[in-house]
């Protein structure tokens, strides 16, 4: 969005507060100041700019500086997500006006929180006019480069006390509803593990009044997971009241108790009777694989009342408490909002030698930035990373959760993810959430891949393609206008011979969740390698007219009706469709062309026709 000179509103000002708190480095660490980055290139291009430079090494990543004519300089912010850098050294600069130059300039942070110390020097670009040439995606079906990581497999599910939740005021059972969506991500996606809020919430009785303990309420929960054949990721939060500093600091209409504990030792000595409990019910060898996370978010105020200094206490005396019981417990954090605090935490576990097995952060609205250096920097490199929320937008029934931006933006998060993140659970599987209450409607834009009643959303669609890609990661390449910026492709073979071809085309720029007709493109598609025969194609689609089942349901529908619930329920399907088939010409290549909206998915599906199977041994020559 272009902005006029002079310009004063809310947002602008907190946009230059964010400005100042990333580039103003007095009172910051100098030993964690990097070089400005080299190579810096600003390429015209059909409805973006498209910048890339150098990396430098020990960033996390990199934040980008526009200036529009005479105005002030700001962050590209990629319509208010909440980490301004960008992971990676390629990016699209989207949303812009056409005619215009803009300046640039880019700077490497160590981490979300720590601010650019150098800046590259200014690079300037405008717009092309369109429209753009067709972009070229090829594909080589004979050369495997590795192996695909399914880092989906964790995802969100706010309280498991949903679990035993009965109706919810509109005819939906709410405990129903909500095993199933984690049934449906077991099955169907792959899902191993849920982080969920607020084991310790006094909604499960943990610790009585008499400071007694009772896990019958935890154990239930916990059984009813297992049985779903997931394990549970315990999130250490929030403060029995019993134990509470201050029980009236709360949070979300479910109150949960935000304060530091009065008494540390007996803190400590809850989580290791949890523990000790969980181990003597389940067995250390089942235990073992969840994983304890220390708190939610206590960089906010509004989830942590103390300091950070409390917090990295509350962190060293749980994972005393885990390791008293057993040295296998795993025990990670800081679960920090945006991507803060690693850097902190990593440091403090390198100095005073507390366990850190796993590490733990969250973003939105953004791809995830690279937190492998802080533990290079402190010589942890092979601490695990698992963010354990993410998603296409933070806010409360904000615009874009419903959409079909997500649907690009998942794509692009599970790619980016690849080789330096292990788990990245998208926040949430299930609309049953309640933080600030109850889903007013059936579409009111929940963090949930899953709807209210269990429809599938453009973004689980997204996650299910990717889900159901080969294992073995084919080589691809993207070249032409958008490539590799807006353009991606994620080629995959299966055991059988079958190649996928994902496609996608999106930006984290949330001001396009409606799309913008410049960065739509045409895409020409060769795969290589193949072996001589007649294949059959499908091709599957994510966009505004394909796999969005809210386009289904009027807007002016707060909750469906029999009828509308059975219509919805017969349309809640991926759209796929056979196309002709496919000739691989003398060279072992197969071509196709289609037009790829901004935002849209597509998955082309070649499998050979012959009567016996190719197996991937086969395919690779």
């Amino acid at each position: 969005m272009t902005r006029q000179a002079g310009e004063t509103t809310a947002r602008d000002d907190w946009e230059r507060r964010i400005y100042l708190r990333l580039t103003d480095t007095d009172g910051a660490d100098a030993a964690l100041a990097l070089p400005a980055p080299a190579g810096v290139r600003a390429e015209p291009a059909v409805g973006h700019v498209r910048l890339s430079w150098d990396e430098v090494p020990g960033a996390a990543g990199y934040l980008i500086e526009r200036t529009d004519g005479d105005a002030e300089p700001l962050l590209v912010r990629h319509g208010g997500s909440d980490v301004a850098a960008v992971a990676g050294n390629r990016f699209a600069d989207t949303g812009l006006a056409d005619g215009v130059e803009y300046r640039y300039r880019i700077g490497a942070v160590a981490g979300a929180d720590h601010p650019a110390w150098a800046w590259s020097e200014p690079v300037r670009a405008a717009m092309l006019p369109g429209p753009a040439a067709a972009v070229a995606v090829e594909v080589d079906a004979a050369t495997v480069t590795g192996t695909l990581d399914r880092v989906w497999r964790m995802v969100g599910s706010e309280r498991l006390t949903q679990l035993e939740f009965g109706d919810d005021g509109h005819g939906n059972d709410i405990g129903v509803e909500f095993a199933e969506a984690l049934r449906m991500a077991q099955q169907d996606l792959g899902v191993t593990h849920v982080r969920a809020h607020a084991v310790l919430h006094d909604d499960n009785h943990v610790v009585r009044d008499d400071l007694s303990y009772d896990f019958s309420r935890v154990e239930a929960l916990y059984d009813g997971l297992l049985a779903l054949g997931v394990r549970p990721v315990v999130e250490l939060s929030f403060m029995p009241a019993a134990l509470a500093a201050d029980p009236d600091q709360t949070v979300f209409d479910y109150r949960g108790i935000i304060s530091p504990p009065k008494d540390w030792d007996r803190w400590g000595d809850l989580v290791a009777a949890l523990a000790r409990h969980l181990v003597d019910r389940y067995g250390i060898d089942e235990v073992a694989g969840w994983g304890f996370e220390v708190w939610n978010e206590p960089n906010l105020v509004v989830f942590w009342s103390g300091t950070r200094t409390d917090y990295l206490r509350l962190y060293d005396e749980t994972a005393r408490a885990l390791k008293s019981v057993d040295p296998r417990l795993l025990v990670g954090g800081p679960s920090t909002a945006a991507g803060e605090w690693v850097e902190a935490l990593v440091a403090h576990a390198a100095e005073t030698g507390v366990p850190l097995d796993f590490l733990t952060t969250h973003t939105y609205g953004n791809l995830p930035l690279d937190t492998r250096p802080s533990l290079r920097r402190h010589n942890l490199p092979a601490v695990p990373v698992w963010w354990t929320e993410w998603g296409v937008g933070s806010t409360h029934f904000g615009p874009i959760h419903d959409g079909v931006q997500g649907a690009p933006f998942v794509l692009s998060g599970f790619q980016a993810a690849q080789g330096r993140v292990d788990a990245l659970a998208y926040w949430v599987i299930s609309d049953h959430f309640e933080e600030l209450g109850r889903p007013p409607r059936l579409f009111h834009n929940g963090f949930g891949l899953l709807s209210v009643g269990n429809l599938r959303k453009p973004r689980y669609w997204a996650a299910h393609l990717a889900a159901h890609l080969g294992d073995h990661v084919l080589a691809s390449r993207v070249d032409g206008d958008g490539a590799d910026v807006l353009v991606h492709a994620w080629a995959a073979l299966h055991d059988d011979g079958t190649v996928d071809v994902l496609l996608w085309n999106g930006t984290v720029n949330a001001e396009l969740m409606n799309g913008d007709p410049r960065l739509d493109r045409g895409v020409r598609l060769a795969v290589h390698g193949l072996p001589a025969g007649t294949y059959a194609a499908t091709l599957a689609r994510v966009d505004q007219r394909h796999s969005n089942i809210v386009a289904e349901c009027s807007p002016d529908v707060d909750w469906p009706d029999d009828a509308l619930w059975l219509h919805l329920h017969e349309r809640d399907r991926l759209h796929e469709r056979p196309l002709p088939d496919v000739e691989s010409d003398a060279e072992g290549t197969a071509q196709l062309e289609l037009d790829l909206p901004m935002p849209g998915v597509a998955r082309i599906r070649l499998s050979a026709r012959d009567d016996a199977p190719r197996t991937k041994e086969e395919n690779i020559r």
